[in-house]
């Protein structure tokens, strides 16, 4: 964290002053701003797995429903769920881990500026040795800019309710700062933070499908992003450093402009893909008016030849043409035998008669 706040501290600087208020608040910006760009691939995979998480409801509920008394059997049917259809529930929470770490990395960064306070995880310099000491990789003239550096009169690193003793520190570099410059920082940081959070929340619900929504953890979680979490922003903003007030205000503006993108392309390359499968269906279904292929198989099969007298038809020798020559041959025959046999009756009475 420290590497990349000195980065860009070093850019705005050289811009518009070292010592400048407006220098250090651009600097936390752009260092939330460069974060979020190396986390932004692993975004895109957090909202694919909670999408396709949305489209497997349906056969979760289904699992659950058929294996309810069977824990064990039903863990196991959800990884093989999982694995056919390659999905990674830990994509769906690794952004959101990994921003955790960014958040208390720059919280000490930012803490480690002013070392004069004896609570936890304070070193109870005197402010003297406080500005001569290093911060990380600032050298004592980067923590002097910065004790120096103020936005509205107010110094980024301090809170509302931050104590006295530890604004002492600010004395020799641009005076003790008076809590009202404080707040008129810190508390519209405070309602921007808390109303970003909330339409972040909104919009991420709004993309919900109907199944999930109704399932009772995400409606819960979902009231929860959209009234909890932002009224937490709101209700603990007087104890965050401004500056960490800024990192939320941009990672909220930075998210919202980002979920718009993210979402837009996926569903273009939905819809692509569904005009694809019906473009594929219309160039195999037979066109208009055309006959089947089995009909037009035996439509293309070549005319009977006409026979020659006293011969079978060159059709009539195939299939079953030739038993019902043969079955017409026997029935003759067998007539032939019945003519002789009365014929042959009819004879001998007479031959009687001549006797």
């Amino acid at each position: 964290m420290s590497w990349i706040l000195w980065f860009w501290h070093r850019v705005f600087g050289f811009a518009l002053g070292k010592d400048n208020g407006i220098a250090w608040a651009l600097a936390v910006v752009f260092l939330v701003f460069t974060l979020r760009l190396v986390l932004y691939k692993p975004f895109v995979k957090q909202v694919r797995t909670t999408r396709q998480m949305q489209e497997l409801q349906p056969q979760i509920k289904e699992l659950q429903k058929k294996y309810k008394n069977d824990r064990q059997k039903m863990a196991v049917e959800m990884q093989k769920l999982q694995k056919d259809h390659g999905f990674n529930p830990l994509m769906g929470c690794l952004p959101v881990l990994a921003q955790v770490p960014v958040f208390l990395g720059l919280y000490h960064v930012l803490r480690s500026f002013n070392r004069t306070g004896t609570g936890f995880g304070q070193l109870g310099m005197s402010a003297y040795d406080n500005a001569h000491t290093p911060n990380y990789v600032f050298n004592a003239d980067d923590v002097q800019s910065f004790l120096s550096a103020r936005l509205f009169g107010a110094p980024i690193s301090v809170a509302i309710t931050t104590p006295k003793a530890q604004l002492d520190a600010f004395a020799d570099y641009g005076g003790i700062p008076h809590v009202w410059n404080m707040a008129v920082v810190a508390v519209p940081l405070m309602i921007i933070a808390g109303l970003a959070t909330h339409f972040n929340a909104r919009a991420s619900v709004a993309r919900q499908s109907p199944e999930a929504a109704a399932n009772p953890q995400a409606a819960l979680m979902n009231k929860m992003a959209l009234w909890v979490f932002p009224l937490g922003v709101i209700v603990g903003g007087p104890f965050l450093p401004i500056a960490i007030l800024m990192y939320w205000v941009s990672n909220n503006i930075w998210t919202y402009g980002q979920q718009h993108l993210v979402f837009g392309r996926i569903e273009k390359e939905e819809e692509q893909k569904k005009q694809q499968a019906v473009e594929r269906r219309a160039a195999n279904a037979p066109k208009p008016g055309a006959k089947p292929a089995a009909k037009k198989k035996a439509a293309d099969e070549p005319a009977a030849e006409p026979a020659a007298d006293g011969e079978t038809p060159a059709a009539a020798t195939n299939g079953s043409a030739p038993a019902k020559a043969n079955k017409a041959t026997a029935s003759s025959n067998k007539g032939g035998q019945g003519n002789r046999k009365r014929s042959g009756n009819r004879g001998r009475p007479n031959q009687k008669k001549r006797r």
